[in-house]
C-alpha cells in the first residue's frame, strides 16, 4: 500500500513545523497578516496542522460544512486566499516537499476554495 503524502513527509510533528513557518510568513503578509491580530496563535496552529495533515491524507476529516461555517465570518476574498496559497506553496517547497507532493496538497487545498472564500 502506498504511503500518503502526510506519513512520507514524517506526520503530524512534521506538518506541525510547516504551518509554524507558513504562519511566520502570514503574520508578515501585508494581504493576509491582518487576519491573525488578537488570535491565539497556537490554538490556530494546532487547528491548521490537523487541516493540512488532512490534505496531505493523514488521520484528520474536515467536511466542506465544517470549513464554510469556520471561515464564514472571516470574509475571506480570493486575492487573500490566492496569498494563503502561495505562502504555503512557498513553505512547502522550503522543508524540501516534493513538486508532486506540493501540486497535489494545492490541487486539495483550491477544491475547497469555494467554502473558504467568502462568496459576497
Amino acid at each position: 500500500m502506498a504511503l500518503t503524502i502526510y506519513e512520507r513527509n514524517g506526520g503530524f510533528s512534521s506538518v506541525r513545523k510547516v504551518v509554524s513557518a507558513f504562519y511566520d510568513l502570514a503574520l508578515d503578509s501585508q494581504v493576509i497578516g491582518h487576519h491573525f491580530e488578537d488570535i491565539e496563535m497556537p490554538r490556530l496552529i494546532d487547528h491548521q496542522t490537523r487541516f493540512v495533515s488532512f490534505l496531505m491524507g493523514g488521520p484528520a476529516s474536515y467536511s466542506d460544512d465544517h470549513l464554510e461555517r469556520v471561515h464564514a465570518r472571516l470574509g475571506i476574498t480570493h486575492a487573500e486566499f490566492e496569498e494563503m496559497v502561495e505562502l504555503l506553496v512557498e513553505t512547502l517547497e522550503d522543508h524540501d516537499f516534493t513538486s508532486d507532493d506540493v501540486a497535489a496538497i494545492e490541487k486539495e487545498l483550491r477544491k475547497r476554495k469555494p467554502v473558504i472564500v467568502d462568496g459576497r
